[in-house]
């Protein structure tokens, strides 16, 4: 039987995957674990404590509903950073601003924490899984100093480590800092995240397809012309609602995730830094892509501001190379008309 390996145990393993492994990232990931295990925690009891359905705070800074949830994941996040005075800073999809946190005693915090705190938690109402995604960037400007919009204005390209949390008949974490996807599954007898995922590999290709086909006459031609291809050839078309799930699932299974510009959000409606940038970094680790509708590597885009917007295609990578000859062969503006 194989020794179980704990998530504790699994990043002091790996910290020499580090640049500068002077252990501030490993405290960094342990904090985002241990605020996984009371989010989870509070998730699976949500219709128990009456914190289901709409904040009164209305919508945030991205203009999307907020959950009660949303909120306290948030605040869970923000305060296990707090303690280990390894975090310089926060922006969060919840916060028009980035947070700038106090430092612990006389330490220096050299990293930086993006996150969405519970994507798809429209969903938790109705009993479907839920997400927390995040990324990790190291500062830019002096740890002496206080931290400034720049050094949150990073491309994906620059990102230390990344991971998200999927909240779902089991609890499970999958982060890379940069050698390869490794996936933990949270073990509440004993209060653990163990590996139980080594080494993640995306298929090449797959038979899904996850798009919000409901919005099918609102996207450019390129784009229908793909999702027809998709279901000329029978691919399954499975769409949650939550892009944790959906990549989860095409992580393990192989297929592509698509969420286009429409007429409404010409510029796309997911966030660069708090969802764009650390699932496309996970998914290039093991093995995928992840471009915009414009063909940009996700990756390689220079934000401009904490909630810019983005189109993506991500997943398998040989699907992701036909999406880009549907969209160089039907745009006029790529193909010379």
């Amino acid at each position: 039987m194989d020794k179980i390996v704990t998530l504790d145990e699994f990043i002091i393993r790996r910290q020499k995957d580090s640049e500068l492994a002077s252990g501030a990232l490993t405290g960094l990931l342990r904090d985002i674990g241990i605020a996984s295990k009371i989010v989870s925690r509070e998730v699976n009891k949500a219709g128990l404590l009456n914190i289901l359905g709409v904040a009164g705070s209305g919508d945030n800074a991205t203009g999307d509903t907020v959950q009660k949830l949303d909120l306290y994941a948030n605040e869970k996040l923000i305060e296990c950073l707090t303690n280990s005075g390894e975090c310089a800073g926060i922006a969060s999809e919840e916060n028009e601003d980035f947070v700038q946190l106090n430092a612990v005693t006389d330490k220096k915090a050299n990293y930086l924490v993006v996150f969405d705190p519970l994507d798809g938690s429209s969903n938790i109402d109705v009993n479907v899984s839920v997400g927390t995604i995040f990324g990790i960037y190291r500062r830019k400007s002096d740890a002496s100093e206080a931290v400034n919009l720049q050094d949150f204005l990073q491309k994906g390209t620059d990102l230390v480590a990344a991971g998200y949390v999927l909240y779902g008949t089991s609890t499970l974490l999958v982060y890379t800092t940069g050698r390869g996807v490794n996936g933990f599954t949270l073990d509440p007898s004993i209060g653990e995240f163990c590996l139980s995922h080594r080494d993640i590999q995306i298929p090449a290709t797959g038979r899904y397809y996850s798009v919000n086909q409901g919005y099918y006459l609102k996207f450019d031609v390129e784009m229908r012309r793909y999702i027809d291809y998709c279901s000329d050839l029978n691919l399954r078309l499975r769409y949650i609602g939550s892009m944790v799930s959906d990549i989860h699932r095409i992580l393990f299974q192989g297929g592509i995730f698509l969420y286009p510009n429409t007429r409404k959000h010409p510029q796309g409606k997911l966030r660069l830094l708090y969802e764009c940038n650390p699932l496309s970094y996970i998914v290039e680790q093991a093995g995928g892509k992840a471009i915009t509708a414009q063909l940009e590597r996700i990756m390689e885009i220079q934000p401009r501001s904490l909630h810019q917007r983005a189109t993506i295609a991500i997943g398998s990578p040989d699907m992701v190379d036909e999406m880009k000859e549907f969209v160089e062969r039907y745009n006029p503006a790529l193909n010379g008309e």
